[in-house]
């Protein structure tokens, strides 16, 4: 016997996610996973702790230079990672 209202589990689960307001965590966590891909090996490196809250990346780093570079690059930064992320994920950056 054959269903009539047969649907694809991942139209399922991507539908329980988004009314279960999962989906931008899931987002966030893939953004601070790719974090080394987007800003490359030596920043990742000198990168203590990543965190997005309420629409803020807080970056937490161990070198002052680091810090100075990421200040002047925060705009197209935050660009990448909005891009990476298909929608606005990040509106602000705080560098620490």
């Amino acid at each position: 016997m054959r269903r009539s209202k047969t649907h694809n589990i991942g139209d399922v689960i991507r539908a329980y996610l988004t009314d279960a307001g999962l989906d931008r965590k899931l987002k966030e966590v893939d953004l601070i996973q790719s974090w080394e891909e987007i800003v490359g090996t030596m920043i990742s490196n000198r990168t203590k702790k990543i965190e997005i809250r309420d629409g803020t990346l807080f970056v937490y780093l161990q070198s002052s230079v680091v810090k100075n570079e990421l200040m002047m690059l925060r705009e197209p930064l935050k660009e990448a990672l909005n891009k990476k992320a298909g929608e606005e994920l990040i509106r602000e950056i705080v560098l620490k």
